[in-house]
């Protein structure tokens, strides 16, 4: 039970800061873009509880229950952005949807750097065995304390790595209400623009771009993990 709760905090801990940095680089964007709705709201910050207050069920609930039934943390965050601005510049709301997907990738490419560098100097070892988990990326090596801060290190930097890749390619998928849809509908040409209004105003197309964008993306988030497994311990 203890070391269940410890692990809950761990994943959590992980989750929050990558969250907080997602829609913290989509605040900052915005604001240098010229719309500072998300900048007057605070959310230019890494300071996790504005996201929280704006979005406490994605941020508070979601990932608890999803931990608790799959042992993987979901959830999501929004940062409130001027509709108005973003039709008016379509090539700067590509970049403030971009931007977020991109500091997951920041922070994932962190974490593999300090992951082979601990296992490098033989301060992490190499998981044993053929199958590694999200969050067994790093482990200690033999004779230290399950417990000891070095085992926190290990999960938190493994869970930092996967977690961050699974939510940068995700948010990438280019389907409503997914960040990569806004990418592709500011990169697209102006004539475009009636064809995404339309996609928008479908009814229930949040819900339904999730449920397609997860099954999609299931063919995805395997291979791409693997291939970071791999990479890491090449």
């Amino acid at each position: 039970m203890i070391h269940q709760v410890a692990d809950l905090f761990i994943w959590y801990l992980a989750f929050v800061f990558s969250t907080t940095c997602h829609e913290a680089a989509h605040a900052l964007v915005a604001q240098r873009g010229g719309d500072p709705t998300a900048y007057a709201g605070g959310h230019v910050t890494l300071d996790p509880l504005p996201h929280i207050a704006r979005s406490p069920f994605g941020m508070l609930v979601i990932p608890v229950i999803s931990y608790l039934f799959n042992g993987w943390m979901m959830g999501w965050a929004s940062v409130p952005v001027n509709a108005a601005w973003g039709r008016a510049h379509p090539r700067r709301a590509a970049l403030m949807a971009l931007a977020g997907p991109l500091a997951n990738l920041v922070l994932a490419t962190a974490a593999f750097l300090a992951i082979r560098l601990l296992i490098g100097n033989g301060v992490l070892a190499r998981p044993a065995g053929g199958l590694i988990g999200i969050s067994e990326l790093a482990v200690i090596p033999e004779g230290v304390a399950a417990g000891s801060p070095l085992g926190f290190a290990a999960r938190f930097l493994s869970i930092m790595l996967g977690l961050n890749v699974v939510l940068g390619l995700f948010n990438l998928v280019p389907i409503p209400p997914l960040d990569g849809a806004s990418i592709v509908e500011g990169a697209a040409p102006r004539a475009s623009a009636p064809f995404f209004k339309l996609l928008r105003e479908v009814p229930g197309i949040e819900l339904l771009g999730l449920l397609a964008a997860w099954s999609v993306f299931g063919y995805v988030a395997a291979p791409a993990l693997s291939w970071v497994a791999r990479m890491l311990h090449a």
